[in-house]
């Protein structure tokens, strides 16, 4: 075994390790990263990028399909899948050189490609090295949970991890799973030509029901078959056909997809060896970031909660002010990180949701909305479908964002700012869109903060008071 002392040791080289490993080198650190899986995590590898890719490819077919409106012949796409995986991977391909072993250690970071497995409070073994560090960061993310449905064991079904290999699109895709993952890639092989079957207890249950129900409806309108609220009895393979039982009904695809969580990626760290609190849901951490360990700290997914690149990168910032810079009052506030399932329409929020708000403050509170149909970008791209609702407290202040519509995941930035800044909804109602933007509706809603007090009979009788006066 080869002994190695270091400043900082990362365990992961996903979106958060990597971007710990890149700052904390280029600060002048000592920087050991160890990653036995692919650099670039799930992120790269497995979701947000291949994800997306296939979205676009989905995206382009659909326009393809829904020219008419506009006065142009619409056209049945003709869909080269193996061309499309290639699409895929080829979008991975340019962005993994940014995450590659070589640009880190071209950074000065000893990239060790091994699982790091903890030895003791204060080292930890990956492949024939034992690593002695004065911090050690946890980052090894999640992978998908696989739930003990009967039979399970015997199909050979899909997850996030394995469906972008597919190099045909599946005749039948059945989706397990109701949330944002099993939601977009239903889309995507639907617009890809599929036919897609979705089973859930229910669908899109941490977003407003509101906002979902618009998603959930143009979903169907596509032909995605919505099964909600069944429970799933056992799943069976025969040959080419998968069959997913429930209580009363069968449903029979050609391939199945498992969409129901994650769980985070902490069976070989050997935790227990380091005296680190942890439970099935993660590793416990407080705002600070530190484990029960105080020489270890933990970031993304691993730690449990709400499983986005963003906020991995989020928790990044938060590790390199601590440790780098001895700002030991920074802590992770997550009031202000933003959601989004990148569906079409997309539906993005950030904040407390109406029921939290309602929970937390009661009557207190006001809710304003807006619809795309009342906005004139939305009427000339004919993208109608959609709305915003903010909810603030009765003075103004912003305490959630929601929006379901064509680009919400771009509209959203704003009233992150604003949630982040801790801005009133005057600051929103004040802002200058251009016109005609899809970014009017966040204006108009928040102007109509202002709707019942402005035109109320108070107002009318001090207008009229002051044209007497001239």
């Amino acid at each position: 075994m080869t002994i190695l002392k270091t400043d900082i040791c990362i365990i992961g080289a996903g979106s958060g390790g990597l971007s710990v490993a890149a700052g904390a080198v280029q600060l002048g650190k000592d920087v050991i990263l160890l990653e036995g899986g692919k650099m670039g995590g799930d992120c790269l590898n497995y979701g947000c990028v291949p994800s997306k890719a296939l979205l676009a490819a989905g995206n382009a077919a659909e326009n393809q399909r829904n020219t008419e409106k506009f006065g142009i012949t619409p056209v049945n796409p003709n869909i080269d899948f193996s061309k499309v995986h290639q699409h895929v991977h080829d979008v991975i391909g340019g962005i993994e050189p940014h995450d590659s072993v070589e640009r880190f250690e071209g950074l000065g970071v000893k990239v060790i490609q091994e699982y790091g497995t903890f030895e003791d409070q204060n080292t930890i073994r990956a492949g024939d090295h034992l690593i002695k560090a004065k911090r050690f960061i946890i980052a090894t993310g999640s992978s998908p949970s696989i739930p003990p449905f009967p039979g399970i064991e015997n199909i050979d079904y899909l997850t996030n991890e394995t469906i972008f290999n597919l190099n045909e699109a599946p005749e039948h895709l059945i989706v397990i799973g109701g949330g944002p993952v099993g939601l977009e890639m239903a889309q995507a092989h639907r617009r890809l030509g599929s036919k897609v079957t979705v089973i859930a207890l229910k669908f899109m249950e941490n977003d407003d029901p509101d906002l979902s129900a618009v998603l959930l409806k143009s979903l169907e309108n596509e032909g995605i078959n919505l099964i909600e609220g069944k429970v799933i009895n056992e799943v069976i393979q025969n040959g080419q056909n998968i069959t997913v039982m429930t209580e009363d009904e069968n449903f029979i695809g050609t391939h199945l997809l498992i969409a129901t969580g994650r769980n985070p990626n902490i069976d070989k760290l050997a935790l227990e060896k380091a005296d680190i609190d942890h439970s099935s849901v993660g590793i416990n951490v407080g705002a600070n970031l530190r484990t029960s360990n105080k020489a270890v700290y933990a970031i993304g997914d691993v730690t449990g909660g709400m499983g986005f690149t963003h906020k991995a990168g989020y928790d990044a910032g938060i590790i390199i002010r601590r440790v780098l810079f001895g700002m030991f009052w920074a802590k992770a506030d997550y009031k202000a990180l933003p959601r989004a399932t990148y569906t079409s329409p997309s539906l993005a929020s950030v904040g407390l949701p109406e029921r939290e708000a309602r929970t937390k403050f009661g009557d207190n509170i006001k809710i304003l909305k807006w619809d795309y149909a009342e906005n004139d970008r939305a009427r000339a791209t004919l993208k109608m479908d959609g709305m915003i609702k903010v909810i603030t407290d009765k003075k103004g202040k912003i305490l959630g964002a929601s929006i379901v519509g064509e680009s919400a995941d771009e509209l959203l930035a704003t009233w992150t700012l604003a949630i982040n800044e801790g801005l009133k909804i005057g600051s929103m109602a004040n802002v200058i869109s251009p016109y005609p933007t899809l970014g009017e509706i966040s204006k108009r809603a928040a102007s109509s903060f202002y709707t019942d007090s402005l035109f109320s009979e108070r107002t009318r009788k001090i207008v009229k008071w002051l044209s007497k006066l001239g």
